[in-house]
C-alpha cells in the first residue's frame, strides 16, 4: 500500500537567475536564515530549475508577480503579489516569499498545485489560476 501523501512528487519549479540570486542573498541574512520559513524556501530553491530572465515563461510565479490562486479545499481565491519580506503588506495583498503561501508559490506555473502546511496546521491545497509577471521582470 502506498502512502497517498507521498504518491505525487512536488511540481517542477522554474526560477529566474535574478530571483534565485536575490533569494539566496536574503536567506544568507542573519535576520532571516534561522527561521523555519527560510529553510522551507531554501528547500524549494534547491529543487528549482534556474533560467536566465529572458528564458522565463510568462506563466511562472516569480518575485513581484501578481498571482491568482485557489485553495482547492475551501474554494477560496487569493489575489496576491509575491514580494520580499520588507515589502509585505497583507492589506494590499503583498505576500512575503517567506510566508508559507509565498514560499509554496515561487516557481509554480499556471495549472500547477502544491500542498503546503498553514501555521494553523491545516494544509493549503493551492492551485495557480493566473500569473501576471512583474512589470520589470528584472526587478
Amino acid at each position: 500500500m502506498t502512502d497517498s501523501r507521498h504518491s505525487n512528487p512536488p511540481p517542477g519549479l522554474i526560477v529566474s537567475s535574478i530571483d534565485a540570486a536575490r533569494l539566496e542573498a536574503l536567506l544568507e541574512s542573519p535576520r532571516w536564515r534561522d527561521l523555519p520559513a527560510a529553510q522551507a524556501l531554501q528547500d524549494e530553491l534547491l529543487r528549482a530549475e534556474v533560467r536566465p530572465v529572458g528564458e522565463m515563461p510568462a506563466d511562472v510565479v516569480g518575485m513581484h508577480s501578481r498571482v491568482e490562486c485557489e485553495d482547492a479545499e475551501s474554494g477560496k481565491h487569493y489575489h496576491l503579489t509575491l514580494v520580499y519580506p520588507h515589502e509585505a503588506d497583507v492589506a494590499t495583498g503583498k505576500v512575503s516569499v517567506l510566508a508559507p503561501m509565498g514560499s509554496a508559490l515561487i516557481g509554480l506555473s499556471i495549472g500547477q498545485h502544491i500542498d503546503w502546511p498553514n501555521p494553523d496546521g491545516r494544509a493549503l491545497h493551492l492551485k495557480v489560476i493566473a500569473v501576471q509577471p512583474a512589470e520589470d521582470a528584472a526587478s
